[in-house]
């Protein structure tokens, strides 16, 4: 029996997880893939943003706001890559700045701080590659940039050095009530809890409805997206945006903090939830729209592109807290933009009413920093050499397009919670993120990856399951 089950291990539930370590309890956390962020969190903006966007009032801005005064700190400690840039709001014509202006009003109502509107000319001196005909903009110095995966995992990891259980390939197909707690039933036996987290992302309404008769509904918004190659990545500084539109806030270019510049997302409800498929014509809008705020884009620079779907419920905002008919199962759905920014805050909130309802204890052993894998590259030449004297794998380049050496790749597969598949790597290390999107380190990846975990190279997986690389050969002769 756990205090705490957690379900799902993307942003939200590991978000929870960390935030609920701080205390005396026994806590799981149950994944149907085979690794911490396989869903939304891996395939999204990567953005912090401000908070002027959403509804005054409603717990996005809230829980906005104050996840984007969590990041610092939580960068700091748990060392993943954040950076406040700014974002910048476009509006090219005179007759749209009453939208801008209502922009402006909500963020001051949300509480964002140093807001500014801009006029055009401030803008080009701020982004020469503004469109030119930038009639006004609002400047947001409170926004930023994260990297996605290195914050998810730093939360996975923080809060399995704190004691959380994670079970992976483990799917949730039922949950029932118990004289005390649940019984939840998975792929991989029987869990019982005396509590439940709902972070299941666009499943979370799924899980919801087995408990609760009052139903949600959540669907699936896909949006499709461009990267750029590093030589791209200073076309802009600040994250640009279009003037919101019905389906959010529309197309923006925005430089990652790995150097790469981003396009995107379009806005497609669809009811396929595992439906992350590109279309032509979504690639074309993404394109075609970027261009009209940003002017001179290197689309021949692209190297990839991907899909992502956001939890969007009916009611348009987050849902946290505990059905009435279904007390002890603690809901933390509808987790879409500003998600990726409101996490630390989801998880403080989910932990605050877990902390009351439960009379949790605070741990004296909490461990509140984490150290993320060494990036060579960040050391001075002298560091370097006594690294690799010491380490010799550090000197080995397996993946040439980011220069991630073979000693990145052995501490990703070994450090808690390691990597088990391709992708695995690729989150932890950026191995196979590069102009070549993996044509060339794949292979030795893969020896890696199998020599390591002890088994055959046809046993590993792009992202577990039945992602299978090798085929039609016999395992005997590898």
């Amino acid at each position: 029996m756990y205090d705490v089950v957690i379900i799902g291990a993307g942003v939200t539930g590991t978000a929870c997880a960390r935030e609920l370590s701080r205390y005396q309890a026994k806590i799981c956390v149950l994944e149907k893939e085979e690794d911490l962020c396989c869903g939304t969190s891996k395939a999204n903006s990567a953005i912090v943003h401000a908070g002027y966007d959403a509804r005054e009032g409603s717990l996005k801005a809230k829980l906005n706001v104050r996840g984007s005064e969590m990041m610092e700190k939580l960068a700091q400690e748990l060392d993943f890559p954040f950076k406040r840039n700014g974002s910048l709001v476009i509006c090219l014509h005179e007759e749209d700045f009453p939208r801008l202006k209502e922009l402006y009003d909500r963020g001051i109502k949300n509480g964002v701080r140093d807001l500014r509107i801009l006029d055009g000319e401030q803008v080009k001196e701020m982004e020469p590659n503004i469109s030119d005909q930038v009639y006004a903009a609002l400047y947001a110095p409170a926004a930023g940039i994260v990297c996605p995966f290195g914050m998810n995992i730093a939360f996975g990891e923080n809060a399995a050095a704190n004691g959380v259980v994670f079970y992976f390939d483990t799917e949730v197909n039922g949950i029932s009530r118990l004289e005390e707690g649940w019984e939840v039933s998975t792929s991989r036996g029987i869990f019982r809890g005396r509590w439940i987290i709902n972070g299941a992302g666009v499943y979370a309404d799924r899980i919801h409805n087995m408990v609760s008769g009052k139903k949600l509904h959540i669907t699936a918004r896909r949006g499709e997206y461009c990267l750029l190659d590093h030589s791209a990545g200073n076309h802009v500084s600040h994250t640009i945006f279009a003037l919101p539109g019905k389906y959010g806030k529309g197309i923006l270019v925005a430089p990652t903090v790995h150097g790469n510049l981003l396009l995107g997302p379009t806005a497609i409800d669809t009811d396929n939830k595992e439906g992350t498929c590109t279309t032509r014509e979504g690639l074309d809008q993404v394109l075609e729209k970027a261009g009209m705020n940003v002017k001179n884009l290197p689309m021949r620079q692209v190297i990839t592109s991907f899909a992502g779907l956001r939890a969007h419920e009916d009611g348009d905002d987050f849902i946290i807290g505990e059905p009435e008919d279904a007390p002890g199962f603690l809901d933390c759905a509808g987790i879409e933009s500003p998600g990726l920014t409101a996490a630390p805050a989801v998880g403080e909130m989910a932990a605050g009413i877990l902390k009351e309802k439960m009379g949790l204890k605070e741990k004296t052993d909490f461990i509140s920093e984490r150290k993320g894998i060494l990036d060579p590259k960040t050391l001075d030449k002298e560091a370097y050499r006594k690294l690799i004297k010491e380490q010799p794998a550090y000197g080995n380049i397996v993946c040439r397009c980011e220069k991630i050496t073979e000693g990145e790749i052995l501490d990703a597969i070994h450090r808690p919670l390691g990597a088990k598949s391709l992708d695995g790597i690729k989150r932890r290390t950026r191995a196979g993120m590069g102009r070549c999107q993996s044509g060339f380190c794949a292979p030795r990846t893969m020896e890696i990856l199998a020599r390591e975990l002890h088994v055959d190279m046809a046993d590993i997986t792009k992202t577990g399951g039945h992602s299978g690389i090798i085929e039609g050969v016999n395992k005997d002769s590898l």
